[in-house]
């Protein structure tokens, strides 16, 4: 049972001398959550206070639920655009039905984490390559980025879509809509954020109280027409039940699905890099339980779907935060702000949320490495540029739905049309090696030694089977033995045996011996069971290539001088010189 509660674990070894540091901490943590945990709602088509219910409740449920001891959870930028994507089409302007979609798809999410958690496929989100990764972030970012500039520029728009939404963007520009004010309000928050993103000053918490302030002290909202806040409702966040009809499950489901994937992702890097250097270890099967409890919890108590945050974690870190308290009392300072002062940020402008958002967005792109990624593999820098533009034209989730296809036809690839190699015997170089790598490497007659570079399985038997035949009609000697060096396979399936067994009967009618060498006990296990043994012949697998290479020599009477066999005179011109002229 504590396996599950990492958090009760942590509270029976908690050290008094933490207390101070957890506290400190986490109300330093409160004064970053609160205007942050806002605009995200706001940028994922939500009324604001609803930011801060997914800031309460989720840190609440991953102190109980997740391993890592430092780790903030929340409203993330990264999901904005997922969210924005699914809710807004549906919604259309319903706030409160908005507020029904996002909770559902929170539960979505976090039934998902859950159920993957316990199943142990915490390593699922590990098939997701680095420039698919980065591919489908920099989309996501550029959807956010779009989708936040009518906010800062001081009006709004009405379409779906980045490529449309950046053509309604340019045309209420060419219009004149821009509310210079809210800009100029807007764009100072950016500013400060980007220039203190690095300090140790709180940047978000001063560019913010900042604009609010100005906003409120010159009544910008009543006199030029800037958008504010409001006052946020008074109360903590009730349980609800968010029902949909019919037609919303597919969306929602899909949606939730997405949330799942992107958010575990980068859970899971965070929870590994932040448990590296505070000497700890993670389990990402319970990270996954841990994320999915809290947006489970999160989806039923008015929140919307939460991930791991790069930004405020830090500075929970920085502020001294020793275990999960620091996010209970962080979640605990929110909930005393809206039962006692919800008016406090009334003044607070969306063009300074704006702001705030876009400086995180900003954070999502990934330029330098995919610079190197180009520099080192071509094919897989124009591969991170496709789930790019997939996120961007098509839209996030069936941009990442095109992120999740051409991971698996990447990961399939490998396995598909596999590297393979003839090996022969390179001078002055111990084993076998390929002869396309070593040309001047000598092949015995009448023996190819054939390498297949993956496990054996159904989708690259035949490319398997066609390979031996090519090696054997381009020997340059009559082909007595065919010897499989099988080392790299790790894996065989039913498949892949029948079409061994087929190409044993089409080498024996050619007089030619099937034979391996170097295969793993569990695949040859896997080869007894299937027959294979008892077809080819127990005599005909080798342990060693070495041992294959001897026993065909001493089998079929072929006169062969190893290099390593020579006397020293004949076999290295520079040993003999040396040899003979003495010390």
């Amino acid at each position: 049972m504590m396996h599950w509660l990492p958090g009760l674990e942590t509270l029976r070894r908690y050290e008094a001398a933490w207390l101070p540091h957890d506290i400190f901490a986490g109300l330093v943590l409160a004064t970053m959550l609160v205007p942050v945990g806002i605009a995200y709602a706001v940028a994922s088509g939500l009324p604001g206070i609803y930011g801060l219910y997914a800031t309460i409740v989720p840190l609440l449920a991953y102190a109980l639920f997740g391993p890592s001891r430092i780790l903030v959870l929340g409203p993330d930028s990264a999901l904005a655009g997922i969210l924005l994507g699914v809710i807004a089409p549906l919604a259309q302007g319903d706030p409160m039905r908005a507020v029904t979609l996002a909770g559902m798809m929170a539960i979505v999410s976090g039934t998902v984490c859950i159920l993957a958690g316990v199943a142990r496929l915490g390593f699922v989100t590990e098939l997701l390559s680095k420039p698919i990764r980065y591919g489908y972030m920099n989309g996501i970012a550029l959807t956010v980025l779009i989708s936040q500039l009518p906010k800062l520029l001081g009006f709004s728009i009405d379409t779906e879509g980045p490529l449309r939404s950046l053509w309604a963007i340019v045309s209420a520009i060419l219009a004149g809509e821009i509310n210079w004010v809210a800009f100029a309000i807007g764009f100072a928050t950016l500013i400060v954020i980007l220039l203190l993103r690095n300090s140790k000053l709180p940047g978000i918490l001063i560019a913010v109280v900042g604009a609010t302030v100005i906003v409120g002290a010159l009544d910008l909202g009543t006199l030029h027409g800037v958008k504010v806040l409001g006052p946020l409702p008074q109360g903590l966040p009730g349980f609800v039940i968010p029902w949909m009809t019919a037609s919303d499950i597919v969306p929602v489901v899909l949606g939730g699905c997405a949330v799942a994937m992107v958010s575990f992702a980068d859970t899971s890097v965070l929870s590994r890099a932040y448990a590296a250097r505070l000497g700890d270890r993670v389990d990402p099967n319970q990270e996954m339980v841990g994320l999915g409890a809290a947006n489970l919890a999160t989806g039923f108590f008015q929140g919307f779907p939460i991930s791991s945050s790069s930004s405020r974690t830090p500075v929970a870190e920085a502020a001294g935060a020793r275990t999960q308290l620091t996010s209970v009392i962080g979640a605990l300072a929110i909930a005393l702000l809206l039962l006692v002062a919800p008016g406090l940020l009334q003044h607070l402008p969306t063009a300074a949320l704006a702001a705030v958002v876009i400086a995180s967005a900003l954070g999502l792109f990934e330029i330098a490495d995919l610079k190197r990624i180009y520099r080192i593999q071509r094919w897989e820098f124009w591969l991170a540029i496709v789930c790019f533009v997939g996120v961007a034209v098509l839209g996030v989730i069936q941009g990442i739905g095109l992120a999740i296809v051409l991971a698996i036809i990447e990961f399939l690839w490998d396995g598909w049309r596999p590297h393979s190699a003839i090996l022969g015997r390179a001078y002055g170089v111990k084993g076998y090696h390929d002869i396309t790598r070593y040309p001047d490497a000598r092949r015995i007659p009448g023996l190819v030694l054939f390498r297949w570079d993956a496990p054996l399985f159904f989708a690259n038997a035949e490319f398997f089977r066609e390979r031996i035949l090519d090696a054997v009609a381009t020997s340059p000697t009559p082909v007595r033995w065919l010897v499989v060096t099988a080392e790299p396979v790790t894996s065989v399936d039913v498949t892949a045996c029948d079409v061994v067994a087929e190409l044993d009967q089409t080498l024996h009618a050619q007089g030619i011996e099937l034979c391996f060498a170097e295969l793993k006990d569990p695949v040859k296990d896997k080869l007894k069971r299937f027959g294979l043994f008892a077809q080819l012949g127990e005599h005909y697998f080798f342990p060693t290539i070495g041992v294959a290479v001897s026993r065909y020599l001493e089998t079929n009477n072929v006169e062969w001088e190893d290099w390593e066999d020579q006397p020293v005179e004949a076999s290295d011109p520079v040993a003999s010189r040396n040899a003979k002229s003495g010390p």
